[in-house]
This record gives C-alpha cells, sequence and structure tokens, in this order.
C-alpha cells in the first residue's frame, strides 16, 4: 500500500503540472519541489518528545532532557557545557519554502496578471543556559523571494538578519511567582495577534530591540515593554535602526482554564511619518484596549476592542475597533468540526481632508487575520466572516472562509494587510469591497514537517468597480513545506 510519503511527491508533480508553463515558473516550480524532497527526507525524524514547537521558539524547554539518556537528536536540543550540567545549550532551526500564484493582484489594478514566485526562509537559533536564572538565546534569519514581478516586499525578503539577541535574567523565581527582565533583539506576540504579532505568515517575521518585563503569579501574567522597530531592507544586515523608542506598552493576560480568560492592554506607538487617505504626517497614538476569549470543546468565542487617541500631525486621533467571533466546536463528534461567524467593526476617517483622523492603526497585525493572503487590512472595514473547521484526520485539517468587506466609512479608503494606504475612496459613494471565498489544508506529516496549501478567490465589489478601471477578480493559489527541528 502506499504511504503518505510516497504520495507527496505525487501531490507535488500534479500541482506543478497545472501552473503556466513559463520559463521562468517552470524554474520556480523545480526550485520548489527540490527543497520540498529534501525536507521530506528529514520529516522521518522521530518524534521524540511531546512538546511541541512553539510560535516563538525561545518559549520551548528542553532541560526535562537533562536527567534523561539522550542519543543523536536529544543531544542537539540539550547538550551540557560543564560537567555538572548547569550551563547547557539547545539547538534548533527551520527550513520553509513557498510557492505563489497571485492573478490579479490588487484586484487587477497592476495589471500584472499571473505572478508565480518562490519563497523561502531559513533560521537558526541557540539558546545557552547559565544555571536555572540566566541564559542567552540568538537566532540569525534569511528570509528570499524569487520571481515576484514587481520586486520584494518588506514581508517576503530581509537575505540574513539576526532576528533574536536577548538575555534573559529571572530576578525573582518564588513558589509560583516568577519575574523576568529581557533585554536585546527580541520576537512579540499577544493576545490574538490583532495588534501586535511576530508575522508568522509572511516570509519575514518581525523583532524589536528593547526592554521586557514580565511578572507571573498563578494564572495572571503581565508584560511591560519598551522597543525600537527597525526599517526593513532586503539585503544582508543592512536594517536601519531607529534609535528611539517607538512602541510601548503594557499587556495583562488572565488565564481560566475551560472558562473566560481575560486580557487588558495599553500600546503606544511613535512614527514620524504615517500615510493615511487623510495625508502623512507624523503620528503618536496610544490604544487602551481588551478582551474576552474561550477555545476549547463546546462553545468558544473571542470578543475584542480598543480605542485609540493621540495626534496626527496638527490635528487629532479617535479611532476603535470592535470585534466579536463566536462558534461552537463539536469535540465528540467525527471530525470535530466547528462553526464559527465573525464580525469585525474597524473605523475609518470621517472626513477627509479636515486634519483629524478617525482611522484606525492596526500597529503591527497578523498578516493572515481575515484568512491567508488577505487583500485587505483591518482598517476602515466591516466584514461579516462564516467560516467552518473539519479535522479530516488525526493529522489533516481543512478550513474553509467566506468573507464579506464592506469599507466603515465613504471619506476613507482601503488598506492593506500590514495597514498601509493602498486605495483612496473618499472620492465614491460605494461601500462594498468585495467577497473573499477562501479554502486551505494543513497536513502534520510529523512533528518536524508539515504542508500547508490554500486558494483564495476574490470577487470584486462596487467600490473596487468604480474605483480602478478595468477591475478583475483576483485568485491567489501557494503550497507551503515547513521543517523545524
Amino acid at each position: 500500500m502506499p504511504t503518505i510519503w510516497s504520495s507527496i511527491p505525487n501531490i507535488i508533480q500534479t500541482i506543478s503540472t497545472q501552473i503556466r508553463p513559463v520559463h521562468r515558473q517552470q524554474f520556480i516550480v523545480h526550485h520548489f519541489r527540490q527543497i520540498a524532497l529534501v525536507l521530506l527526507l528529514f520529516g522521518v525524524l522521530p518524534n521524540l518528545f511531546a512538546q511541541s514547537y512553539k510560535l516563538m521558539r525561545f518559549e520551548e524547554d528542553y532541560s526535562i532532557l537533562a536527567d534523561s539518556t539522550r542519543h543523536g537528536y536529544a543531544r542537539i536540543k540539550f547538550s551540557p557545557l560543564t560537567a555538572d550540567g548547569k550551563i547547557w545549550l539547545s539547538i534548533g532551526g527551520e527550513a520553509r519554502a513557498e510557492y505563489v500564484d497571485f492573478n490579479n493582484e490588487d484586484w487587477g489594478r497592476l495589471q500584472l496578471g499571473h505572478n508565480n514566485f518562490l519563497l523561502q526562509r531559513y533560521s537558526l537559533h541557540a539558546d545557552i543556559h547559565f544555571g536555572k536564572r540566566l541564559r542567552l538565546f540568538t537566532q540569525v534569519r534569511s528570509a528570499l523571494q524569487h520571481g515576484r514581478k514587481n520586486g520584494s516586499r518588506q514581508i517576503d525578503e530581509d537575505q540574513l538578519n539576526i532576528q533574536n539577541l536577548f538575555i534573559d535574567g529571572t530576578i525573582l523565581q518564588q513558589d509560583n511567582r516568577s519575574l523576568l527582565l529581557r533585554i536585546g533583539r527580541q520576537e512579540l506576540d499577544y493576545g490574538s495577534g490583532r495588534l501586535i504579532s511576530v508575522g508568522e505568515g509572511p516570509n519575514a517575521r518581525r523583532y524589536f530591540t528593547g526592554a521586557k518585563i514580565a511578572y507571573n503569579v498563578g494564572k495572571v501574567n503581565l508584560e511591560a515593554f519598551a522597543m525600537m522597530a527597525d526599517t526593513i531592507r532586503p539585503g544582508i544586515f543592512d536594517n536601519s535602526p531607529s534609535k528611539q523608542i517607538n512602541l510601548w506598552g503594557a499587556y495583562g493576560k488572565i488565564t481560566v482554564p475551560k472558562q473566560a480568560n481575560f486580557d487588558l492592554y495599553y500600546i503606544g506607538i511613535y512614527r514620524d511619518r504615517s500615510i493615511f487617505e487623510e495625508g502623512t504626517s507624523a503620528e503618536t497614538r496610544h490604544t487602551i484596549g481588551g478582551r474576552i476569549w474561550k477555545y476549547g470543546g463546546g462553545f468558544i468565542y473571542n470578543l475584542e476592542g480598543a480605542y485609540q487617541f493621540g495626534s496626527f500631525g496638527k490635528g487629532k486621533i479617535s479611532a476603535w475597533t470592535a470585534s466579536l467571533d463566536i462558534g461552537y466546536l463539536f469535540e465528540e463528534s467525527d471530525l470535530r468540526p466547528s462553526i464559527n461567524l465573525r464580525n469585525d467593526y474597524i473605523s475609518g476617517d470621517k472626513k477627509a481632508g479636515d486634519g483629524n483622523l478617525q482611522t484606525f492603526n492596526p500597529i503591527y497585525p497578523k498578516g493572515g487575520y481575515f484568512g491567508f493572503s488577505p487583500q485587505i487590512g483591518p482598517v476602515n472595514l466591516i466584514d461579516i466572516h462564516p467560516y467552518v473547521t473539519l479535522d479530516l484526520l488525526s493529522n489533516l485539517k481543512f478550513q474553509a472562509d467566506l468573507v464579506y468587506n464592506w469599507r466603515h466609512s465613504l471619506q476613507d479608503g482601503v488598506y492593506r494587510p500590514s495597514g498601509s494606504f493602498n486605495l483612496a475612496g473618499a472620492a465614491s459613494r460605494k461601500r462594498y469591497i468585495g467577497t473573499a471565498y477562501l479554502a486551505n489544508f494543513t497536513y502534520a506529516a510529523s512533528k518536524q514537517l508539515s504542508l500547508v496549501t490554500g486558494i483564495q478567490y476574490f470577487k470584486t465589489g462596487a467600490f473596487i468597480e468604480e474605483i480602478i478601471n478595468t477591475p478583475k477578480n483576483g485568485v491567489f493559489f501557494n503550497g507551503r513545506v515547513a521543517f523545524k527541528f
């Protein structure tokens, strides 16, 4: 009987034969297949540990291996550097390749037609522990892009960079209380990723440089941070630091297993040049918000709201967002289906040209907050978003989404998933942007190896059809293979 391993090359071959036979595209597909097959060979590594790889790799703890007999892979994850084992090293990494076929990007405005390209990401990290209270974590990362007709975006390419380089010091460790100070370059990810996300979906993940202090007591976690964000450039070690604090805040979380969980937060940002339809100016913005959420079997929900105030040039900022995501997970049923409905309201500018700004700023949002590779960002938006998930196998998940999108304000335009300005809208009285149809599969071949593929079809609405001269419906396809160790 054929195994899943023998069938995967055939699946890749089938997908590749559907790609238009252009020499550049054939090269990309061939390159992607080579990378995928190499990673598949590594995927036969045994599942040695119950612990799963974390979104933030520095949150993994392999100290449990200290008293075990270690061979091969286990020695990579826990390697004593001193005879008593108090100083030890853990090494890990990732290799990821993604093939993208984007037809009619920006609804045909760019007139690119098929835009096929390959994304690759590689990272290697070392985690050195000096006893139980001090450690050094460092990670290098390379994000590469090949073949995109209109060049690399900041989320696509950063050829070589230091992603993490920080020192952790545990100031307090007593009973169920701890106080930790982290200084250096580090990744941040909070809550649902609505406002501060590491950006796992895009090729180049975000990072910041600064200090964070975290206090934990029982089920309560409190963090405060002050950070600098770099300007990202595509070359080797060429990113430019801001040299000033431009992101600061505090985030609190109360976790109650199988019950409602609560988040409260404050986030401040400063940007010397922000672009909205209202104009371009310096921006100081403060965000206060909260979240109530519950995941798990039965009734699931995620309710979040935030208000923003501050200054934009000489004008004032007053913006807000509210989100409701409710559903039910039939945990005891075959396929463990979940049925969900989401509704977002995200403010836009009330009056173009008056100097004041009511446009919500998502700050550093998750790229796929409205489904993978969304065309619309969480700015000036109303959406209704039903979706379903199924566990087709224990390691094969399926999700289908339907997203209806309107402009919240007719005096403001459409923004990209990053929150950056895209299309002006004050000249149009049309509200409906369009409908997105999405489907994706996630297959966990092993603990180390995963494969994801999805397709999105975007049907343009009245606003896009009025703003763009020759609007076209958009089609997006991707296939991604990722290996972690």
